[in-house]
């Protein structure tokens, strides 16, 4: 993910009194609104995972249903591997986060590493066939080293394929090249770029910064659609985000595309696609969710509409002509970029299929849209929104509110819902936030402070949402936090007055302090919990059938957060055929089944540390047995254990 985390005093939390009071043992109640088991829509038929979603759809979803809701508690750990990128506390290296869901090609699995080493894996034993080291400088990284995963191409003519580099993997390494190299034996393809690298950087994506990106990049026949991020809220004329295709042989560009109109584009920049990208393998239309133009919350300059930011945007794979585009967040001044792959789906809607888009936000709604039109499938509102009172911000007067599903987080806080463990903290977030400005939903950054929330962490993330096309059901996991966001005169900031993670908006009159809003005592949000929520949402009604408090902290021992509090989390969900949803995600170290249709809490298994991704499950073998895999990394923004492992779960033979 290319924000920052909450400031790390949550993760060292909670006095014994705070336990004592509340306890700590994890009991799953489940706020059921019904069930969804009638299969309106045959299931997709998705076995292996040959995407970073699944498919190229982003569903997130196998047909695989050898591991089930009567025998997941059978789950053992089948094999672990190391990474061997585990990085301590006295070595000279940037922060170190694991998010990478592993794909299955070419019989073998493929995965990056946080130093973005390209790995294959027997998927059967974990043993290492081959590894690419692209000997990356360990200082030159954005937001730290981090790397999401990879992507898999082979040629369409058999004869090719059998030839070296006939199949490759590609990888968005974070310092902005794009490597190409043989699946077979991880030799660079010296035929792609130069000697195997596209510099992305030597390019020109007019304006300021360098480009990175930790999300892999999307394949359709032989164009490799690349996005990238750079540093939020540094330059006002930072990089536009240009998407670019390049030919998978050769590395020639094909085509690019800018989001920014091209008389702005020396004044603004950004309005990039950092997350992963979907493609609709029929239509031959890669899907972007594309980000905030620069600065992410002071927007003089951007005094013309920018449709093409913080919006779902359609383009032809092949040409990069843009198709339709939909914009979820008018004149963005909260960093609520859309920030997870659009889903592609089918639902039922008056008797009839659909083929549509869904989309998470940051704000915690989910749109749907028609996938040929863009045209919304559930009515959406424009509704009248707080007016900026920082001089020269001309804010738009309404912002786009699906009138369903409803969000899956809290979008509004009063000072009266300051929250404690005790009393002494409750007055104190009481406070905290007392002074801000807080009208609501979309109340702008201001001089003297303004309530953000959700936060800037979202609502949804990167992880995205999890489809099962037979019941209508999409599950989503989402963070509940409230923070706050000022803009200080630039020649009165002081760090001891203005708190917080600090963003220096070279050229603007004002620098941004932004800070999630934590009691000082215990170290907990100053909002009520739950701090983390599981949604499962009926896509064909808009209708929540249920929603439970998602995630736990580690605290000490045995000891963890009580399951009813849920947690700040990232990553993402999976559904399979068997009826289950796997998540990590947590910043605990487990692993968790949750029953699909009722969202109960079927097996939860030990992991090393964390896992802030996204699992992804296959099957293997002259007898295939189901595999679920996971990368338990723990995390450096959240000061978690940390471990370099990745983990396969199966049945117990």
């Amino acid at each position: 993910m290319r924000k920052r985390f909450i400031p790390s005093l949550f993760y060292r939390l909670l006095p014994l009194t705070f336990l004592a009071l509340f306890g700590c043992q994890e009991n799953v109640s489940t706020t059921s609104f019904g069930t969804s088991q009638t299969e309106l829509i045959p299931a997709e038929s998705a076995i292996g995972w040959p995407t970073y979603g699944g498919q190229p759809s982003g569903t997130q979803y196998s047909s695989l249903e050898q591991i089930h809701r009567g025998n997941v508690d059978d789950l053992e750990v089948a094999w672990t591997y190391h990474v061997g990128e585990n990085p301590g506390p006295g070595d000279d290296v940037d922060p170190v986060t694991y998010q990478v869901t592993p794909i299955i090609a070419n019989g073998m699995m493929y995965l990056c590493s946080p130093f973005n080493n390209i790995i294959a894996l027997n998927p059967g034993t974990g043993e290492e066939i081959w590894r690419f080291d692209p000997d990356k400088d360990p200082r030159d990284t954005f937001y730290g080293h981090n790397c999401r995963g990879v992507s898999y191409w082979e040629s369409e003519e058999a004869s090719v394929r059998e030839q070296r580099c006939g199949k490759r993997v590609f990888e968005t390494v974070q310092n902005g090249f794009l490597l190409g190299v043989d699946a077979d034996t991880g030799e660079l393809c010296t035929d792609f770029g130069d000697q195997g690298r596209v510099n992305l950087n030597a390019l020109d994506y007019k304006g300021s910064g360098k480009l990175y990106s930790a999300s892999p990049p999307a394949i359709y026949k032989n164009a490799v659609i690349v996005g990238g991020g750079f540093h939020d809220n540094m330059y006002g004329d930072a990089i536009d985000g240009i998407i670019r295709a390049f030919d998978a042989r050769t590395g020639k560009e094909l085509w690019h595309w800018n989001p920014i109109p091209e008389h702005l584009s020396d004044k603004v920049g950004g309005a990039n696609a950092w997350a992963p990208l979907s493609i609709d393998m029929d239509r031959g239309w890669v899907f972007l969710p594309t980000g905030s133009p620069s600065y992410d919350v002071y927007g003089t300059a951007r005094t013309e509409p920018i449709p093409h930011g913080n919006a779902v945007v359609v383009l032809d794979a092949l040409t990069g002509e843009l198709v339709w585009s939909y914009q979820t967040v008018h004149h963005d001044l909260w960093d609520y970029d859309v920030p997870a792959m659009p889903t592609l789906v089918r639902v039922q809607r008056q008797g009839e299929v659909r083929e549509a888009v869904l989309q998470p936000t940051k704000t915690g709604y989910v749109f749907l849209f028609d996938r040929e039109t863009g045209e919304p499938l559930f009515e959406v509102k424009e509704i009248p929104v707080p007016s900026s009172d920082v001089a020269g911000e001309v804010n738009s007067p309404t912002q786009p509110v699906p009138t369903l599903p409803a969000s899956v987080t809290s979008t509004q806080i009063s000072m009266e819902d300051g929250w404690g463990a005790m009393l002494i903290d409750e007055w104190e977030c009481e406070s905290k936030l007392e002074p801000l400005r807080n009208e609501g939903l979309f109340t702008p950054p201001s001089v003297n402070g303004s309530v953000l929330h959700p936060s800037f962490l979202g609502g949804s993330n990167w992880g995205g949402i999890a489809y099962d096309a037979a019941s209508g059901l999409a599950v989503v996991n989402s963070s509940n936090l409230v923070s706050s966001v000022t803009l200080v005169k630039r020649d009165e900031y002081d760090k001891e007055k203005h708190p917080g993670s600090y963003y220096e908006m070279k050229g603007a009159p004002y620098v941004m302090a932004r800070n999630v809003l934590l009691s000082s005592i215990t170290g907990a949000p100053c909002n009520p919990p739950p701090w983390g929520n599981l949604t499962a949402i009926d896509m064909n009604t808009g209708e929540t059938r249920w929603r439970i408090p998602f995630g736990q902290v580690e605290l000490f021992g045995p000891f963890k957060s009580p399951q009813a509090w849920g947690a700040p989390n990232q990553g993402g969900p999976i559904i399979t055929a068997g009826g289950l949803v796997f998540i990590g995600a947590s910043p605990d170290s487990l692993l968790r089944a949750y029953d699909l249709h009722t969202g109960e809490l079927l097996w939860k298994g030990d992991i090393p540390a964390p896992a802030i991704a996204t699992p992804m499950t296959y099957a293997y073998g002259e007898k295939p047995q189901q595999y679920v895999v996971i990368a338990a990394g723990g995390h450096d923004g959240f000061e978690t254990v940390k471990s370099d492992a990745i983990v396969a779960f199966r049945l117990k033979k």
